[in-house]
């Protein structure tokens, strides 16, 4: 019984592997499809309320990026994800508001400001669909998920698994964060000091969408049923 049991495992183990790569190519195929419209994924955190300074900003800045025709990608909860949802609804009626909801005991369904809205059962299929998508990413304030979303794109980008794309890092969080990797990763030879050149970082939203305006106009220059 034992040694059949270790047969089925090896058996399923070889399956999973064979459907990752499957995955993988699909993955890839689709990437370099594209789309017809610049996106950016907001990542932060659900538990910043709608009074706070961090929303209004964050609702701003997809505001903003959706009045330039760029659509958002959040992860479809409440807190900044809501505000960034929010903020492209009221920017366009041209770009759309994505949410890549995930499934959480403690988190209710999706906001309600989504034109779009995939589901996932676990977090690595809906951070690589994050990657899929999005032709930036920007940082706002946020706990472990906030980090987790921040550390996969910045390693996938290190190791050349996705195209590069900005990686802009809003608000004032950030330096202590940042202050710690060179502390030690970097003093200690674990990582390069140019790993840092990925990043961008910016106080205010004006300041993102000024980053962020050379690649929209790059990525809409090459395109021709579309000018923002």
């Amino acid at each position: 019984m034992e040694i059949e049991s270790k047969r089925v495992r090896k058996f399923l183990s070889k399956k999973i592997q064979q459907l990752n790569d499957i995955v993988a190519d699909l993955d890839s195929l689709v990437t370099e499809i594209g789309s017809d419209y610049y996106r950016v994924s907001i990542f932060g955190s659900a538990r910043i309320k709608e009074d706070s300074e961090e929303y209004k900003r964050v609702y701003k800045l997809a505001k903003m990026l959706a009045s330039k025709n760029v659509d958002i990608v959040t992860g479809g909860g409440p807190g900044l994800m809501e505000a960034a949802n929010a903020g492209a609804k009221e920017g366009s009626d041209k770009a759309r508001s994505f949410g890549l909801h995930i499934e959480l005991p403690f988190e209710a369904d999706t906001n309600s400001h989504l034109d779009v809205k995939y589901h996932h059962r676990r977090f690595s299929s809906r951070l690589d669909e994050f990657m899929r998508i999005s032709h930036a990413v920007v940082i706002t304030p946020g706990g472990i998920g906030t980090l987790l979303e921040l550390f996969y794109t910045w390693q996938l980008m290190q190791v050349d698994h996705i195209a590069p794309r900005p990686i802009v890092l809003m608000g004032d969080m950030w330096k202590g964060l940042m202050d710690w990797l060179e502390q030690f990763p970097v003093k200690n030879k674990l990582m390069d000091q140019s790993d840092f050149d990925r990043l961008v970082f910016a106080s205010s939203s004006e300041e993102v969408l000024k980053i962020l305006q050379p690649s929209i106009d790059e990525f809409y220059s090459k395109q021709k049923t579309l000018q923002p």
